[in-house]
């Protein structure tokens, strides 16, 4: 284990970008291995599948998919993100490395402009790569959507202080990805809820929300 990390090391300090992409592919990709394994079982507890069906079987397209999501998206768009974040919080605003402000103002950046980025550009990723509509995948993102970034914002802040205060910033997209295997599974399980009725709180919250401030 020791050996696999410093090989890591090496290829982050002479391939950066080319190392977090990759990383990122395999860690979503077996994220989501384990996010089909929970969202069977979870269907499997609530007799939502059939007899035939009860045997787990790995949707390996599926894993693909989520991969290319990885690859694509959360390795190049992650790493330039976190160094851009860092640089312009030192350069930019000026602020002491690990100050309060310095993290607090990291959170909060990160959480109202990757972390809702992210989401969006997941769902959205997910459902044209299973044919959808962009109407239908409107919908679903409607849907999806406010659920997840609500419930993670409970979460990530948390995680992404103790990640701006201790880890440094070439291993920061590894801290997140690595939790981001625990975040998969709970984007699965959200999307495979479809329209359950703590869903539909949400939306309706969020509605009547809006026509108040339309009336006001």
């Amino acid at each position: 284990m020791l050996k696999l990390w410093k090989w890591y090391q090496n290829c982050l300090a002479v391939h950066p970008v080319k190392t977090q992409i990759i990383s990122s592919g395999l860690i979503w990709g077996f994220g989501d291995i384990a996010a089909q394994s929970v969202t069977h079982f979870t269907a499997k507890n609530r007799h939502q599948v059939s007899d035939e069906d009860e045997e787990l079987k790995i949707n390996w397209k599926r894993v693909a998919t989520t991969s290319l999501f990885g690859f694509g998206f959360v390795g190049p768009v992650g790493h330039f993100w976190y160094e851009g974040l860092d640089r312009f919080m030192k350069n930019r605003l000026q602020l002491q490395p690990k100050s309060l402000r310095f993290v607090a103002s990291k959170v909060a950046l990160d959480g109202f402009i990757f972390g809702p980025l992210d989401l969006l550009v997941f769902f959205s990723y997910m459902g044209f790569s299973t044919g959808k509509s962009a109407a239908q995948v409107k919908e679903d993102v409607k849907r999806d959507f406010v659920p997840a970034f609500i419930l993670e914002g409970g979460i990530w802040p948390i995680l992404q202080v103790a990640n701006f205060r201790y880890i440094p910033v070439r291993y920061q997209l590894l801290y997140v990805n690595i939790f981001c295997l625990l975040d998969s599974c709970f984007l699965s399980w959200v999307e495979q809820q479809q329209d359950a009725a703590w869903k539909q709180w949400f939306k309706s919250f969020v509605s009547i929300k809006e026509q108040e401030g339309q009336g006001g």
